[in-house]
């Protein structure tokens, strides 16, 4: 009974929620930074130094090459999201991309309405495919969006994150094309 209620009120939570996702502007830095630096810190989902630099933050996530987004509710930047080239040259086809929610607005779809929108803007782009490199085997909500949206673990590095609660644990590397009716033969 209690599952079904929260469930519920989750829903009509998701109904409610309209996101604005749009390129990010000079303005949105310090919301940017004020997400970044609320999940790195925690160090549990990302390989980043907890104490990373703002400058050294948004440096990252605004480089050359990088299509940064934002995503607003109310006015509010609730999310944000990096698109570029998985690597230069030969591989430059197959997109890389990275996001982050807030912590006040987790559970709540932001992380799927922008997933949705990076796989839209990465076709519009003209990325073939895209790949996440460094997925915590511990972040169970983002591989199981990841998984719903399509991408499969295509590899697994054992021990590669120290997380700060559970030690050394698997990071897995995912995959999915963005052709229209694309299979892979090893799916």
């Amino acid at each position: 009974e209690e599952t079904r209620k929260s469930g519920a009120v989750l829903q009509a939570a998701l109904s409610l929620l309209v996101l604005n996702i749009r390129p990010a502007a000079e303005a949105d830095r310090d919301a940017i930074w004020n997400i970044f630096q609320e999940i790195v810190a925690v160090g549990d989902t990302y390989a980043f130094d907890p104490g990373m630099s703002r400058a050294e933050a948004l440096a990252y996530w605004f480089r050359t090459g990088t299509h940064t987004y934002v995503a607003e509710n109310a006015g509010r930047v609730v999310g944000t999201y990096i698109l570029r080239a998985n690597q230069p040259g030969p591989g430059s086809h197959v997109a890389n991309a990275a996001f982050m929610v807030a912590q006040g607005a987790r559970g709540l779809g932001v992380g799927r309405k922008m997933a949705e929108h990076c796989l839209s803007e990465a076709r519009r782009v003209g990325f073939r495919a895209m790949q996440f490199n460094f997925v915590v085997s511990t972040n169970a909500s983002a591989i199981r969006l990841w998984q719903r949206l399509g991408f499969k673990i295509v590899g697994t590095l054992p021990g590669a994150f120290r997380h700060p609660r559970a030690g050394y644990v698997d990071v897995y590397v995912m995959f999915r094309s963005l052709l229209e009716g694309y299979q892979s033969r090893e799916w």
